[in-house]
């Protein structure tokens, strides 16, 4: 990179290694985090100048449209979208129904995404790109949300994506951070001195040095047109005072020195958010303001007009709109309303008549409501739960504010932000509300709760807001006694019933599950039947609960086909509520099966994810995953973290899989009376899903601990249960129990059953467990030649899953038997990354790298980077050779 910003040499080095990287092929990304005036715009300057071999795409955000949906993405896209027809067709029409080119589906953020994320890797396929956003704090949400997304899914694209935003804004977490201070003292008194008009003494120049903190935008500013005598004393006694404040009451103080119609010029410009100069004039003509106006404010360096409008900071703007009184500030947006055209912008013009109104005005809150719809239709519901409040506020009509206070509150629930949510649903219920716009606030209202707490305060109002809706919509009020039946299931033994809701019924799936619960929690197993109908009618919608109903009644088979689903549609549609749960869920399934590469593939996504949006999924899959992998002091660390998240939510389902990990580890690790201990813990209550599995891990501890009146309880306790499933994996589960706490004659015969029904499905897991225990009882019996065929296959199966604990037990059974126990090899899958795993398994079942992009969130060229280098380690040249290595 040439040359070098004064006193810049770490950031402007960071920044060329930044810039040698993707040149080279690789993706960065970069979030310059500072103050304001410090730097960070001529760092992103400097940067943008200085890459010549890239292809240079900024946005900024803009403090008036930071209610706008995907504003500040359409700009930093717009130079992109030639590229359009390249990306697949459900990404192709999303980003063009977000940006209102075409109409379409609202489509789900997580499309939009990929959407963009696509455009970036074709781009960048013709040349590096080099992508600038500026003033992120000021960006729209959902612009926010997807480059987030996008810059933690950047990989081998050749693509830089550099932010910069302000030390105090929290956005961006979690990324690369380049941090920029102050410079210097030498480099900043050098500054200074360029910037004064004579002689300073020396004591007052290091006076202002200090008070600004190196900040270079204060050090040019607020010694600016001042003499030798004015900072005799430096700035007074204000040292204490940010920065910021002082340099924008500086440019308050310039701005109203200015003649009156500069400074009404000054702030159209601030107003007006895309720096078009064309509807700068028009709005100004509007005004009375000639052209001449601008001169004053271009020569003391405030704003240049040219083919844009550019402020000399941001700070300027948001000076010149705080400068301003009411009535001026509606007088410019009423302006700027009639200079822009209604039906290319009309809802940029919308929001400037909404701003140049002063009481209710029904005619623009309807033109208001008209562009949520729109925003809706884009899939931007942040944008439109602004065009919703502002309507609401304009509404002279009480019955119709409150309708659109509702709507407002219900888009704020879909963009991700229910803690916003409690004022707007309070404003709604001001008005007279109809019976059912009244349940449907105490149903938003309860929906909240759950989302934001799935432990014990969720039910009570979800189960409120259901009865409410029992007169009114039958439908409705199934959905919500099903939430409420959810809520009890996350509370667990922490939280209460949720009753036996006289609605329980009906064809369609929620009808249908909320029948099964209702009968399983007064019932138990004899609820089967029930919860069988209710799993075979469950859409992807449902794995959150579906799948703990298919694990309670041991349907194997249910559970994989069910997630698998699942995380498809999640994936092909890009759904941001349902892809945690279906990452989780799948995770689990695979896990059972041995895949634990595939499965903590899938956890770190969930998590990568969770980063991303706030969207945290669940920590099931991880600690089962951490407990069978058999590392003792890592998983105890999740199962501890768990345990106190638990007691601050009031989940007892997850104090549950706390416990049931607990078990899990313990009984791998050979530690049978801590897994005796944890065990009982969790059969104390029924966990839906989980205490039928931690029944069997307490008959295995307590067998193997020596209890054997706790041995036969938990077998008594699981033959109902695994009776009324009845299937492989409960016939398998149950001939352990037998075997291991029955009468001991008849054990071997229930070894030999439990393997076999257990090798009938995807059960890897529990059907080398039960070749293990097998093993065990063999060597006990003194038939150690005979115990050494299933300790193989179990010590074979456990090394290649992972499985360290378990493996390491089993190891110690063959060696009892006189066996020289192998060191563990890699195998092919055990040379390959998470992420590599994933991929290769995906080209294996013939998916295109397209098709892998799709399902994984990645582009196509970083799949076709990965795909090249598993083919390097596994030592293959092509897909057609993935099947002689993998297996």
């Amino acid at each position: 990179m040439d040359g070098v910003l004064r006193g810049r040499e770490r950031e402007c080095g960071a920044l060329e290694e930044l810039l040698r990287d993707v040149c080279a092929g690789r993706s960065r990304v970069l979030v310059v985090r500072g103050e304001a005036g410090v730097g960070k715009t001529a760092l992103l300057d400097h940067l943008a100048g200085q890459a010549p071999p890239c292809r240079v795409v900024r946005t900024v955000g803009v403090q008036s449209e930071s209610e706008l949906s995907f504003s500040g993405l359409q700009r930093l896209c717009a130079p992109l979208l030639g590229l359009l027809d390249r990306l697949p067709g459900p990404q192709r029409d999303a980003l063009a129904t977000a940006f209102g080119l075409a109409a379409g589906s609202p489509p789900e953020g997580l499309l939009i995404g990929l959407a963009v994320l696509g455009l970036f890797a074709e781009a960048a396929a013709e040349q590096p790109l080099m992508c600038v956003v500026d003033d992120v704090q000021w960006l729209d949400r959902m612009s926010e949300v997807i480059l987030t997304f996008v810059a933690r899914r950047l990989d081998a694209e050749s693509v830089a994506l550099v932010f910069g935003v302000r030390l105090d804004d929290a956005a961006l977490e979690g990324l690369p951070q380049l941090r920029v201070d102050g410079l210097a003292d030498a480099d900043a008194r050098a500054l200074l001195d360029r910037t004064l008009a004579g002689r300073v003494d020396e004591r007052v120049r290091d006076r202002i040095v200090a008070e600004t903190r190196g900040n270079p935008l204060a050090l040019l500013e607020l010694c600016r047109d001042r003499t030798p005598e004015e900072l005799a004393f430096g700035f007074g006694t204000r040292a204490a005072e940010p920065v910021v404040n002082r340099l924008e009451e500086e440019f308050s103080r310039r701005i109203s020195a200015l003649p009156s119609d500069t400074r009404r010029l000054l702030l159209a410009a601030a107003v007006e958010p895309v720096g078009d100069v064309t509807l700068l004039w028009r709005a100004l003509e509007h005004l009375g303001v000639q052209p001449g106006a601008a001169a004053p404010a271009e020569a003391a360096g405030l704003v240049e007009l040219g083919a844009r409008v550019r402020f000399r900071h941001p700070l300027v703007r948001s000076a010149a709109w705080r400068s301003a009184d009411a009535t001026e500030l509606r007088d410019v947006h009423r302006a700027l309303a009639e200079a822009t055209d209604p039906e290319q912008h009309s809802d940029r013009r919308a929001w400037h008549r909404a701003h140049a109104t002063v009481g209710p005005d029904e005619t623009v809150a309807a033109e208001l409501e008209q562009s949520a719809d729109r925003a809706l239709a884009r899939g931007g519901p942040a944008g439109a739960a602004a065009f919703f409040e502002r309507a609401a506020e304009l509404t002279p009509d009480p019955k119709t504010r409150a309708t659109r206070a509702l709507e407002a509150a219900r888009a704020r629930f879909a963009s991700g932000a229910p803690m916003q949510v409690p004022e707007l649903l309070s404003a709604a219920e001001l008005g007279p509300l109809d019976p059912l716009h009244r349940a449907g606030v105490e149903r938003l209202r309860a929906q909240v709760a759950f989302a934001v707490n799935r432990g014990r305060a969720a039910g009570p109002p979800l189960l409120a807001a259901a009865r409410r809706l029992e007169e009114l919509d039958l439908a409705a009020a199934r959905e919500t006694y099903l939430l409420a039946a959810g809520a009890a299931v996350h509370a667990g033994r922490l939280g209460a019933e949720f009753g036996d809701p006289a609605v329980a019924g009906g064809n369609e799936p929620a009808g249908l599950f909320l029948a099964g619960l209702s009968a399983w929690r007064s019932e138990g197993c004899a609820a089967a039947p029930l919860l069988r109908v209710a799993l075979a009618a469950a859409d992807p919608g449902l794995v959150w609960l579906a799948a703990p109903v298919a694990i309670e009644l041991w349907d194997d088979v249910t559970w994989d086909s069910l997630t698998s689903r699942a995380l498809g549609f999640a994936r092909e549609t890009g759904s941001l509520a349902l892809l945690p749960s279906a990452l989780v869920l799948r995770a689990g399934a695979v896990l059972r099966a041995g895949l634990f590469s595939e499965a903590a593939g899938l956890v770190a996504e969930a998590e990568a994810f969770g980063e991303a949006t706030g969207l945290l999924a669940a920590p099931s899959a991880a600690l089962d995953l951490a407990a069978h992998r058999g590392r003792e002091q890592p998983a105890l660390e999740r199962i501890a973290a768990t345990e106190k998240a638990a007691a601050v939510s009031g989940e007892g389902r997850l104090l549950a899989e706390a416990w049931y990990a607990k078990a899990v580890l313990y009984n791998g690790l050979g530690q049978y009376s801590a897994a005796l201990e944890a065990a009982r813990r969790v059969v104390e209550y029924d966990d839906l899903g989980v205490h039928n599995r931690a029944l069997v891990e307490l008959v295995e501890a307590a067998a193997h601990a020596g209890d054997a009146g706790v041995a036969a309880s938990a077998r008594e306790r699981l033959a109902p249960l695994t009776a009324a499933a009845d299937t492989a994996w409960a016939h398998g589960a149950q001939s352990l129990a037998e075997a291991l706490a029955g009468p001991r004659q008849q054990a071997e015969n229930h070894y030999r059953a439990a393997v076999e029904h257990l090798s009938t499905g995807r059960l890897d897991v529990p059907l080398a467990r039960a070749r293990l225990l097998h093993g065990e009882w063999l060597r006990r019996e003194n038939r150690r030649s005979e115990a050494r065929v299933p300790l193989r296959a179990a010590h074979d199966a456990f090394t290649a899953m992972g499985a360290e604990a378990f493996a390491a037990r089993t190891g110690r059974e063959l060696a009892a038997t006189g066996e020289t126990v192998r060191k563990r090899t890699s195998g092919s899958w055990d040379e390959l990354t998470p992420q590599e795993t994933q991929i290769a398994r995906l080209a294996l079942a013939g998916r295109t790298n397209p098709e892998i992009a799709a399902a994984l969130f990645l582009s196509p060229r970083t799949v076709e980077w990965y795909l090249r280098k598993v083919f390097t380690k596994l030592g293959i040249t092509s897909r057609r050779e993935l099947g002689g290595v993998l297996n």
